[in-house]
């Protein structure tokens, strides 16, 4: 059974914190309101974790004897209040699993605590044995029964002792801590690139803040407090590194130009003073070894070491895409970076700063997948980095073996609720920071009578909506799980049409509105291709055979061709326009499309427009009946045909004037519709997702996301 002592238990999950015997959660450290039946739930469901707890034990523990109340019902309501707590949901469980006609269970992973402390009344989970007076006289044989099971006992005991000293020595995060209450957005990026890193000088934190295309390099105490603007004379588009003198930061200045990958590198005194470029290095990413003697940088598809000055630079490292996130090991010895593939997700690899030994961290095919944006430890024992699986990021640490290629000891330091990106040791080896964020948007379309964005489909989280030629149903993206749905217009006759670990991304009526095609990833790992799924459900059918990456579906007006291009990310010598004959599945290229995406073909059928796969992204016409070629306008991105087939919608977020914008077809003439500030809308796979509603609104997703630097603290061996 299970008893009560003088001790309590505090059990940690995530960013909460359960403290059993006081009856209270905390998240991040801030007590949250959770009391009553619900409470009693998540206790009932923590002490047996893993377990399922049947709906009867819960009512047994929440209502006594010949209480008469709707059970059902005030369960129902306890678990709702509980997963609202947690930012849980039935449909897509982090903490709390339904079991179907059973009960329900806790599928978290739990950290349990045990504090002692004289002046309180606390308790412990421990477990006794109901034992009777001893009458008769043990034999040999009992006594020898007695000491075997005493040896068994003794083994058992050294066993898991180990497993608990073992389990006790891991790191493990103890307390997170906010840091920052600015609401900036902190984690966006181009979709070329990886974001951008947070450097410490000791007492201060530094990091990029704000919408793409306006972002700011912002600095707080690493205590936490007020958010500041670094003022420099210089327009900043990354920082990659503080001195170890913690007198400098170093920094890619964007030039004007926020769609140029390689910048040049340029030194910024602190706490102020004159900048000045390192050499003629330009480069994407870059970092100071520990010494500050060398920096390490990335060009194009290669790793390059050079003096603090710019001078005598020679390469490490050739590799099979870019690298982001380069950092020395404190002895100097060996560069560890993150090499990005084309479908946005990363692999750690490593290499010695002398050059050679190149190699990634871990096999290919195990966990943790598209690991990203490490850092050392001070003392070199240990490598944090994040982890992204799906639509979830979080921390795992790797403990060092002390030569290259002799990292071991793998383990996941956090759970959810939140995502964690962009790890940084403290110097004091004592804490961690990082970015916490939760994902979420609000679609809202663009009243021109107004001239505001007004909630959409009662302001749901979702993107690539897009309604059936009658205007009577719409298909959508849930926003951050990534799965497909359909309804009514009017938002009845709900209906989920895709299970995860499917990443569905951008999904498109059919001209009868039979099926919808949509963009996915069956499974973390698998290449991108089209699918076609019934209205009406079902398993999604793959359009094409093989494992190559395709591009979103545009369908031809008649139904037969869908055209696609490649997505933003993909080599440039493979991008074209492909049309895909669907009642043959035969494959070809349309003429002249080399190097453009983002395929949309015209409600006539006339035209398919595309953009250019380089910075400019141009908006061009392909006349299907004169075979000719045509470009409108550069900067676009996410075109979108009226109805009618005679403007196309677009939107312009990096520009110096944001907006959204149509241009008429085909004589070009530009019509701005609404000034737009990018920190409105949320990352899709290339640009900012916009759509039309049935009458021609524009519609966008409104970022509501919380993004917060968060200190954490941490316990290592």
């Amino acid at each position: 059974m299970r008893a009560i002592s003088n001790r309590t238990q505090v059990v940690r999950f995530g960013l909460f914190e359960v403290d059993l015997a006081a009856g209270e959660i905390r998240k991040a450290g801030m007590r949250q309101k959770l009391a009553g039946q619900s409470f009693l739930v998540l206790k009932a469901l923590l002490e047996r974790p893993q377990e399922v707890v049947t709906r009867d034990e819960l009512k047994a523990r929440l209502w006594p004897d010949n209480t008469f109340v709707d059970y059902e019902l005030g369960l129902k309501k306890a678990i709702n209040r509980l997963r609202d707590v947690l930012g849980d949901s039935a449909e897509n469980p982090r903490f709390i699993e339904t079991v179907p006609r059973r009960g329900y269970r806790f599928i978290g992973l739990t950290r349990p605590e045990f504090r002692h402390h004289n002046s309180h009344s606390e308790y412990e989970v421990t477990q006794t044995e109901r034992t009777s007076p001893q009458q008769e006289r043990v034999g040999g044989h009992s006594r020898f029964l007695a000491a075997t099971a005493g040896t068994i006992l003794f083994a058992v005991t050294a066993v898991f002792g180990y497993i608990y000293l073992r389990h006790s020595r891991l790191p493990q995060i103890l307390r997170y801590a906010q840091v920052t209450r600015d609401s900036e957005a902190k984690t966006s990026s181009y979709v070329s690139e990886l974001l951008s890193p947070m450097v410490s000088d000791g007492s201060q934190l530094y990091f990029m803040a704000g919408p793409l295309g306006n972002k700011r390099l912002m600095q707080v105490s690493t205590s936490g407090g007020e958010t500041s603007s670094f003022i420099a004379p210089l327009e900043i588009r990354r920082i990659v590194a503080a001195s170890a003198n913690r007198h400098e930061l170093l920094v890619l200045s964007s030039g004007g130009d926020a769609l140029r990958l390689e910048s040049p590198l340029i030194v910024l005194p602190l706490p102020a003073g004159a900048p000045h470029r390192v050499g003629d290095i330009l480069a994407h990413d870059a970092s100071w070894s520990t010494d500050g003697t060398r920096i390490v940088f990335a060009n194009g598809h290669e790793l390059y070491v050079a003096k603090s000055d710019g001078t005598e630079s020679r390469r490490i490292a050739s590799l099979p895409n870019s690298a982001w996130w380069p950092r020395w090991s404190p002895d100097g010895q060996v560069v560890r970076f993150t090499v990005l593939n084309e479908l946005g997700g990363g692999s750690l690899w490593e290499a010695s700063s002398e050059g050679g030994h190149l190699r990634r961290l871990f096999a290919e095919e195990a966990e943790p997948l598209f690991q990203c944006c490490g850092n050392w430890t001070a003392d070199g024992k240990y490598f944090v980095f994040a982890s992204t699986l799906g639509s979830e990021s979080q921390l795992w640490t790797v403990r060092e073996g002390g030569n290259l290629g002799h990292a071991h000891e793998l383990t996941r330091l956090s759970n959810g609720p939140m995502s964690l990106f962009a790890p940084l040791p403290g110097t004091d080896g004592k804490r961690l920071f990082a970015i916490a964020t939760q994902t979420r948007g609000q679609l809202v379309r663009y009243d021109a009578r107004v001239g505001q964005f007004l909630p959409f489909l009662s302001g749901i989280s979702a993107e690539g909506v897009d309604f059936s030629a009658d205007g009577q149903w719409v298909t959508y993206v849930s926003v951050p799980d990534r799965i497909l749905w359909r309804s009514k217009a009017d938002g009845s006759e709900r209906r989920q049409l895709t299970l995860p670990p499917m990443d569905v991304r951008l999904p498109r009526w059919s001209p009868d509105g039979n099926h919808i095609a949509f963009l996915g990833q069956a499974a973390v790992g698998k290449p991108l291709k089209i699918y076609l799924i019934s209205p009406e459900g079902g398993t999604p059918e793959q359009a094409i055979a093989g494992d190559a990456n395709e591009g979103e579906p545009s369908w031809s007006p008649d139904g037969h061709w869908i055209a696609f291009g490649p997505l933003v990310g993909m080599e440039r010598a493979r991008a074209h326009v492909a049309l895909l004959d669907l009642r043959t599945r035969e494959l070809r290229s349309l003429p002249e499309s080399q190097g453009f995406f983002s395929a949309r073909w015209s409600p006539d059928g006339r035209y398919i427009a595309a953009l250019t796969f380089d910075e400019s992204q141009i908006l061009t016409l392909f006349d299907l009946e004169t075979h000719k070629r045509m470009e409108l306008i550069d900067r676009a991105a996410y075109p979108n045909w009226s109805h009618d087939g005679r403007h196309i919608y677009f939107v312009r977020p990096y520009s110096d004037d944001p907006g959204l914008f149509r241009v008429r077809v085909p004589d070009g003439k530009v019509e701005k519709i609404t000034t737009l500030n990018p920190g409105l809308l949320s990352w899709a796979i290339a640009g900012k997702w916009t759509g039309l509603a049935p009458d021609g609104s524009p519609l966008v997703l409104r970022d509501t996301s919380v993004e917060e630097v968060y200190a954490l603290d941490w316990q290592v061996p």
